[in-house]
């Protein structure tokens, strides 16, 4: 073999050079499918798969937001529970008989109970915040049990008994332990409902992250009305999650909080600063030869005494001596709304024994008992009861609308991955065409 020469090809080309040319033209062709098809095989059961999850998964948090949205319809109608039971129930409203009448003082409201029921021992009164509800008396009964009654505050007529379970008890029980009975420390309802401030605190932080400039809201709200029931709720999510930032981190929150309280409990793990219950000295409580309690300061004098002690407390609570060496005890809301003061006074000299201010409380306890009047938005009258309202049912259509939006999206994404799956029963079209290809 002449070395100059170059070695024989191992197929036979063709002939003419139009033959040539269609054959390099096929030959190239055929490489390209070649080396293209196992590179796609692998991907597209990958893919599948992947989406496949991804479906699964979404279908699998779909019970969590329909729990959050029963917890916040729930939390919204609790908020006014208290109002709903007013409007139901003529005993729980204070009635004035005429447009100047005065309310009554603690003693003209203890000696209004003592003349209609004799036979009941009051051991405590308690004003409402808001002046359109009755007193609530706390009286003991001759068989040794106890019950609450409306009393109306301006004629200290009893109008009614509180029951233990009323509307009011049901919708927070409800809301809060999902009624659930307290057998052993607290319920797992307790925990369910209170841990879910964790992913309403993470829907609101990656809801920031995901809306871009969101603040824009602010300045130039946009709910677009007649673009469809998609643009329609998605507008709404974007813009009522904007306006109650403030309240879901409030919302979320609380209730974090109120599962560390729980586990705290659990564990029999205190953070009281607040030492033994004080009682009177022995030697101030008098001797009574005829064996008849001993005469004790008005309750009018008592709270009288405690406002004079802490200048700007307001009484809204006072409960009598149990016993000879009991307290009585006057509580109410200072500088600090969220939290009452508690004053013990001395039955006997009218004198400020003890006193739980605000200040006396460790960080940890101001923040702990903080977090229940905030969740629930009791503590300043009516119109923060129904900004709290308002705010309420906006974050349950928020969580309706995010619902929706997001089952939709995820039933169409499922539609159309069985259809896939119905148009290629053996697997994805790349597979048929390896398939094809071999």
């Amino acid at each position: 073999m002449d070395p100059d020469c170059p070695p024989a090809p191992t197929h036979n080309p063709p002939r003419s050079l139009h033959a040539r040319s269609v054959f390099i033209h096929l030959s190239r062709r055929r490489h390209a499918v070649s080396a293209a098809v196992p590179a796609a095989r692998p991907a597209a059961p990958k893919a599948g798969r992947a989406r496949l999850w991804f479906l699964v998964h979404s279908w699998a948090a779909l019970p969590l937001w329909i729990f959050m949205f029963f917890v916040c319809l729930t939390g919204t109608i609790a908020t006014v529970s208290q109002e709903i039971v007013w409007l139901a129930d003529p005993a729980v409203r204070a009635r004035a008989p005429s447009a100047d009448a005065r309310l009554l003082g603690y003693d003209e409201v203890l000696a209004a109970v003592n003349r209609a029921s004799p036979e009941s021992v009051v051991q405590s009164i308690s004003r409402p915040v808001k002046s359109q509800f009755a007193l609530s008396v706390r009286v003991g009964n001759p068989d040794g049990t106890s019950q609450s009654i409306y009393v109306n505050p301006y004629t200290g007529e009893i109008q009614g008994t509180d029951p233990s379970f009323n509307f009011r008890g049901f919708v927070r029980a409800l809301h809060g332990w999902l009624l659930m009975p307290f057998t052993n420390g607290f319920n797992l309802g307790w925990y369910a409902v209170s841990l879910l401030g964790l992913p309403m605190l993470v829907s609101l932080i990656t809801g920031l992250v995901v809306y871009k400039k969101f603040w824009r809201g602010f300045l130039r709200p946009r709910l677009r009305f007649g673009h469809g029931a998609r643009v329609f709720w998605g507008d709404f999510h974007r813009l009522a999650g904007i306006w109650s930032i403030p309240f879901i981190l409030i919302i979320a929150i609380t209730g974090l909080w109120f599962t560390v309280q729980a586990v705290l409990g659990d564990l029999s793990i205190s953070i009281s600063s607040e030492g033994a219950p004080p009682i009177v000295a022995r030697e101030d409580a008098p001797y009574t030869p005829d064996g008849l309690p001993p005469r004790i300061v008005s309750l009018d004098e008592a709270a009288a005494h405690a406002s004079e002690y802490l200048p700007g407390l307001q009484p809204m609570f006072v409960s009598l001596p149990g016993n000879a060496y009991d307290h009585i005890v006057v509580a109410g809301r200072g500088a600090y709304p969220l939290l009452f003061e508690r004053l013990h006074v001395n039955p006997y000299n009218g004198k400020v024994e003890y006193v739980r201010r605000v200040a006396d409380r460790s960080a940890l306890e101001l923040f702990t008992e903080s977090m229940r009047p905030l969740h629930t938005g009791d503590f300043a009258g009516l119109w923060l009861k129904l900004v709290y309202f308002f705010f309420g049912l906006l974050l349950t259509m928020m969580v309706l609308s995010g619902l929706l939006i997001w089952t939709k999206r995820t039933a169409h994404a499922t539609a159309a991955m069985l259809r896939r799956r119905e148009e290629e029963p053996d697997g994805s079209v790349a597979e048929l065409e390896t398939e094809g290809a071999r």
